[in-house]
């Protein structure tokens, strides 16, 4: 009985954000809608019900057939949209060298951020004087101890080399499944060699070269239409997510591990601020800049999936921020395995300035530092853009200077919260660095930029 009421409830949310769809209210207006619903939906139930009751596990359950199945859509289209669009933006482009200085700048700033956050992270850690001393471990943090342990076994053994090896697509279509946490890279690099050989085509043969346009032309004009029917429902899939999230968050974890939270949240504002600041020394208004991105961090936000949000991310670098198509297709691509600033910078930089001290190690010390920093960077290749893609980083960066990675379990309570702040700084650091290779390139549309009304028509239907 209480279970239908609450789907109710649902149903008529649904209803009202409808509604402001039929009275063209714009798209943004629709997500933040959503959004407030999601959080006042879950606010209720987590005060009538209390989060571990089990008429919120049942409600949930059918929320998500709203919120992860939203995502479920997403991830559905992002391996035939990266491939597609890698493959069309490397036949469009005039020299095949253009495509190279185009991935230097943003694989470039994607990792050079990445060890700017891992300062960042670090001084945070100083300033909030967090040791792994303090926390306490009951079963739930013991048992995801143990659980990080036994996935260390998986990275442990691997060189530097051999990590990079994994990026090298030995089966493209098993990682069109999205079998392996390299995989989008991996589908990325086999698009780039199809793209790559289609412009050696159209030199010696260019009447095959143009039948094989025109037929990735016609398949990416049909993709891009299905990830625009997708993005339609972006207002419900927001509301769901953040419903679930708010109603089963564990607020005696949140209150007992409050200190982590805040020190994390204070580091991916300070690193937000940053990229804001790149974009405005780059001569673009960083306000107009966060207004056009903040719908695609909304959903970043509440999904906790770079991944996920890849198509949200390249419709917005195009058709809102003024990025070229070539520009935005790789920068979201490879954003989302690459130079994560909050997954693979921020997290694994505070972890182990606050397990050092446990194993007798200054974190102070300069070699350290050093150390962490350089290791952030490497390790910042092919973390997974979906959930638990921090907790890969953690491992490697841990594991490679000597610390226990157990002792990272302890977080477990948080980790939900804080991972929805971290996938939100990863996408807009992939749109940063889209944003500023478009306009190193000179290939950025300013009018676009400028125009406040500039927004995917389609979507704001």
């Amino acid at each position: 009985m209480l279970v239908g009421l609450n789907i109710a409830v649902l149903l008529v949310l649904i209803g009202i954000l409808v509604k402001m769809q039929q009275k063209h209210f714009s798209f943004s207006k629709r997500v933040f809608t959503g959004l407030g619903f999601g959080i006042l939906l879950g606010i209720a139930m987590q005060v009538i019900y209390g989060a571990d009751s089990n008429v919120v596990a049942q409600t949930t359950d059918w929320y998500s057939i709203v919120g992860s199945g939203y995502v479920r859509l997403l991830m559905m289209i992002v391996i035939p949209l990266v491939m597609v669009s890698i493959i069309q933006s490397i036949i469009n482009l005039e020299k095949s060298s253009e495509l190279g200085k185009m991935s230097g700048w943003i694989i470039g700033i994607l990792v050079a951020t990445a060890m700017v956050a891992a300062v960042v992270g670090i001084g945070s850690s100083l300033a909030f004087d967090l040791n792994a001393d303090q926390i306490e471990a009951g079963q739930a943090e013991q048992e995801r101890g143990s659980f990080m342990e036994e996935r260390l076994a998986d990275v442990e053994g691997m060189s530097t080399p051999q990590k990079i090896l994994q990026f090298i697509p030995a089966n493209p279509f098993l990682d069109m499944t999205g079998d392996r946490a390299t995989s989008t890279i991996a589908v990325v690099i086999f698009s780039a060699f199809i793209g790559i050989a289609v412009l050696g085509v159209r030199r010696k043969n260019p009447e095959q070269a143009s039948v094989f346009i025109k037929g990735i032309n016609a398949i990416y004009t049909v993709v891009m239409r299905i990830v625009t029917l997708v993005l339609r429902l972006t207002p419900f899939g927001i509301m769901g997510l953040m419903a679930n999230t708010v109603a089963q968050t564990n607020v005696g974890g949140i209150m007992e591990l409050g200190k982590f939270v805040m020190a994390s949240y204070v580091a991916l504002l300070v690193m937000f601020l940053l990229h804001l600041s790149l974009i405005a020394l780059s001569g673009l208004n960083p306000l107009t800049y966060l207004k056009k991105v903040l719908p695609v961090l909304g959903f970043a936000f509440t999904s906790r999936s770079s991944a996920g949000t890849i198509p949200l991310n390249i419709s917005a670098q195009k058709n809102s921020l003024g990025v070229d198509e070539g520009t935005a297709n790789m920068s979201a691509s490879f954003g989302a395995t690459i130079g994560q600033n909050g997954c693979a910078g921020i997290y694994p930089a505070m972890l182990a300035v606050m397990i050092a001290p446990t194993v007798g190690i200054d974190p102070l010390s300069p070699g350290f530092l050093i150390q962490l920093i350089l290791l952030v960077g490497i390790s910042s290749f092919g973390v997974a853009g979906v959930g638990g893609g921090a907790t890969f980083a953690a491992l490697i960066v841990l594991s490679s200077m000597n610390l226990p990675v157990y002792l990272a379990g302890l977080l477990i309570s948080v980790e939900p919260l804080i991972d929805m702040g971290r996938t939100a700084l990863n996408v807009n650091g992939a749109m940063t660095s889209g944003t500023l290779t478009s306009r190193i390139l000179g290939k950025f549309n300013y009018e676009m930029f400028n125009d406040k009304g500039a927004i995917d028509k389609d979507i704001a239907v």
